[in-house]
């Protein structure tokens, strides 16, 4: 077989398929014999050259299915349309905001998906194949496809708002450090996925209000239910992103008023032993004439009067609530 064909399989229409085992097969094969899905990994190269030497898409459309970075977006072709989607990373070792690309040419009998990385919703439908509870049509596939793609994020967006939580918990612990970084970390998880999720939605809801020959209208209903739960997505993601900031904010704010209080307190401190300071530094200026230098009990009569002027100092600033 060709080397990144990851299955070709032929739907039987009844909710199972039959794999095609060999390049020969797959060359031959005809609509006649039932709708095709082809799962590829474009980074492969044979698996490249075989699609530029199919006649489902031109070279420049080829050329879109296999570029490295793409945006969810539903394009016509010559032939179908392309359908560029997005997932959560789940990974092993790997960020879900990291998400994961799907590419579809669809057309009314053949669905090519390609992708590099590992994607655990086509594992999904495809177990479903196996036990003959799977997609019977290409309407069935590519809206099995958005909706599996869509569910998994469900755990993901769950994560950040129990971690949002713990922040908020933290906010009520002045005790405790708070993790500035681990704050930071979640406001860019959420931004990244808010990136790809909006077009996504996009790119759905042109495919629910409009009529291609390759989606029937039966399975409408079922892809308008996946454009809303990614519309709850975003609405969540929204919220994450100003409960974020709000905690942000909130921190920034206790940070700001405690070096306030401590500002407040130094000033204050100030404030009582400067005129200490002025007469102490007065009397201890190096020449002649300074008053008490002969009395024995000057000293203590200076001490006595500096504590009697700190005490009147402070009266003065607790009427006027300075203190």
């Amino acid at each position: 077989m060709i080397n990144g064909l990851l299955h070709a399989l032929v739907l039987d229409e009844k909710g199972g398929a039959r794999a095609i085992e060999n390049t020969r097969d797959l060359n031959n094969w005809q609509p006649s014999q039932g709708k095709l899905w082809i799962h590829m990994d474009y980074s492969q190269t044979e698996a490249v050259q075989w699609l530029k030497a199919q006649s489902h898409l031109t070279d420049f459309e080829l050329d879109s299915l296999i570029a490295d970075e793409t945006r969810p977006r539903l394009t016509p072709t010559t032939n179908g349309h392309m359908l560029f989607l997005r997932g959560v990373n789940l990974n092993p070792a790997q960020s879900p905001e990291d998400m994961v690309s799907i590419r579809l040419f669809i057309s009314e009998s053949v669905v090519i998906t390609t992708r590099k990385r590992r994607l655990l919703s086509i594992q999904d439908i495809l177990a479903e194949l196996n036990a003959n509870k799977g997609p019977s049509s290409i309407s069935e596939l590519v809206c099995s496809i958005t909706q599996k793609l869509t569910s998994r994020m469900q755990t993901v967006i769950d994560s950040l708002d129990e971690t949002l939580d713990e922040f908020e918990e933290e906010i009520d612990e002045p005790s405790k450090k708070f993790d500035n970084q681990g704050l930071s970390q979640l406001r860019r998880q959420t931004i990244a996925l808010k990136r790809y999720l909006k077009p996504q939605k996009e790119a759905l809801t042109l495919m629910v209000n409009n009529q291609y020959l390759w989606l029937l209208d039966d399975d409408k209903a079922k892809l308008n239910e996946t454009t809303n739960l990614l519309i709850r997505y975003l609405e969540e993601l929204d919220s994450a992103i100003e409960r974020a900031q709000i905690i942000q904010q909130t921190i920034t704010n206790q940070v700001s008023e405690q070096l306030n209080q401590r500002m407040y307190v130094m000033s204050v401190v100030a404030a009582l032993f400067l005129p200490l300071g002025f007469l102490t530094g007065l009397l201890g200026v190096n020449v002649g004439g300074i008053p008490g230098t002969e009395n024995p009990y000057a000293f203590s009569a200076f001490v006595i009067f500096l504590i009697v002027l700190t005490g009147g100092i402070g009266v003065y600033f607790k009427n006027k609530k300075w203190l």
